[in-house]
């Protein structure tokens, strides 16, 4: 694990027949792999034309077409049409042009537990036009390359020194709890009861350890930085004119078997929203077991992405309230009641796409709409965090373009320290009111710490209202 980055916990496409799922890794490709012409192959799928589709076995072969990935976010047709698209982490692509939305995950495969990535191939995935109809099935996959000249390589992935960072703890946890608050001030550790649970997501996490890059963030237009300059100085969902629009801090910890933090963020990103669009008539607490149990774009207790988890099921299946699917902590059989169901009408990751996420945009964002979940990288220090501004010992420099993602929260708010003056953001975790700063924590701000800035995700939910 050498550098910070993102919450993005290893998302498996479960297709039976394709690949074994007993040898699971990342499919870990990236942005570089996407440009040049793919061929988007359509199929029949099983079953009704709705998101009820079923793509695990294909039907005969439809219409063809062959798209243009270009740097940094544009796809273009054969046909002259012009639209977006972004990697999902390391783990697929979405395409949307000329009103149809495609999204598939890379493709892999496994032999005598060795996996071979293909990163110019998808698994078949789901193309449906953008009010969610017209559902079908599709493979994409690359036919020609699209090169860029070497200085531009070098301006979107930029190489920094490797600098050393604190092990994790070789002796008994008190020591290296006084280790860490006898090397710096600015944040307190402590040794936690739980502890041992919360150290199981980091082995969780840590199932391939090759980081990838990442676009470097494009500087700031004009009007966005002058739409900076009127933000204030701090601020806090949890305390807007005295009103408190962020829903209660949960515990996944307790059933330590499950990787579901992006679950956890997702709901609580869209909890906080529909708060704040209805000011707080509407408090619903949405169902974290349905992401577990029902989500085809994620893989229950194996990982998940906010981007796919509180964006694209969201907007294509919708979510419940936690009372029609309550939450057991493991995978179970998809058993949803006829239950309110939430959407979103849109979500992205904040910059637009994958990369292109910095400070300033995600000030504006989080002001302006609501909290966001966001994702960084989990050392053995911040197991132990218990107040302050963290920031991991002797991490790489800022704006680090290798990142390996491994634990998602939800960002509420943003300030700075009084006594330090070290700018800080202000972030719920999932790990129980116990833990941290009641369930809190703070985070340097401004310097990509740990990736906190890399991935962040925002969704418009739609209320009942």
């Amino acid at each position: 694990m050498g550098s910070c980055g993102y919450s993005l916990l290893p998302v498996l496409f479960l297709l039976s027949g394709v690949h074994d799922a007993s040898s699971f890794s990342l499919p870990n490709c990236d942005f570089r792999d996407l440009p040049g012409n793919w061929v988007f192959q359509v199929f029949e799928g099983q079953g009704p034309k709705d998101n009820r589709i079923d793509c695990s076995d294909l039907g005969p072969p439809k219409d063809k077409m062959v798209v243009n990935l270009q740097y940094l976010d544009v796809a273009r047709d054969e046909f002259g049409n012009t639209g977006f698209f972004t990697i999902i982490y390391n783990q697929g692509l979405e395409v949307v042009i000329n009103g149809y939305k495609w999204f598939a995950f890379f493709k892999y495969v496994t032999e005598h537990d060795n996996v071979t990535r293909l990163c110019h191939e998808t698994f078949p995935g789901w193309v449906h036009d953008v009010l969610g109809k017209n559902w079908a099935c599709f493979i994409a996959k690359k036919i020609e390359e699209s090169l860029l000249p070497s200085p531009y390589i070098s301006l979107l992935f930029p190489e920094e020194e490797e600098k050393g960072y604190l092990q994790g703890p070789n002796s008994k946890e008190h020591e290296f709890v006084k280790a860490i608050n006898s090397a710096q001030s600015f944040w307190t550790a402590t040794v936690y009861e739980k502890g041992e649970e919360f150290k199981f997501y980091q082995m969780i996490y840590r199932t391939d350890n090759h980081a990838f890059p990442r676009p470097k963030p494009a500087p700031l237009t004009p009007g966005i930085h002058e739409k900076t300059l009127t933000l204030p100085s701090s601020w806090d969902w949890r305390n807007v004119n005295g009103v408190n629009y962020v829903s209660p801090v949960q515990d996944q910890v307790f059933y330590t078997s499950c990787e579901n933090a992006y679950a956890f963020a997702s709901m609580a990103m869209l909890e906080a929203r529909i708060r704040v669009l209805t000011k707080n008539s509407e408090l619903p607490v949405l169902s974290t077991q349905q992401i577990l149990s029902c989500s085809l774009y994620s893989d229950g207790c194996r990982g998940g992405d906010p981007y796919l988890t509180a964006g694209k099921y969201a907007q294509d299946f919708g979510v419940v309230e936690e009372n029609c699917l309550p939450y057991l902590g493991h995978r179970s059989p998809c058993s949803l009641k006829n239950c309110t169901r939430y959407y979103v009408s849109e979500y992205h990751y904040v910059g637009g796409f994958y990369g292109a996420c910095n400070e300033a945009l995600m000030k504006l964002e989080l002001v302006q709409h609501g909290p966001m979940a966001v994702s960084f990288e989990l050392y053995d220090d911040f197991f132990h965090y218990q107040k302050g501004v963290y920031h991991h010992l002797g991490q790489r420099g800022s704006s680090d373009p290798h990142l390996l993602i491994n634990h998602a929260v939800l960002l509420v708010g943003y300030g700075t320290d009084e006594k330090s003056g070290e700018d800080y953001w202000i972030i719920k975790n999932s790990w129980g009111s116990s833990w941290g700063e009641d369930g809190f924590f703070r985070i340097r701000r401004g310097t990509d710490e740990c990736g906190i800035e890399s991935m962040a995700v925002a969704a418009t939910p739609i209320p009942k209202l």
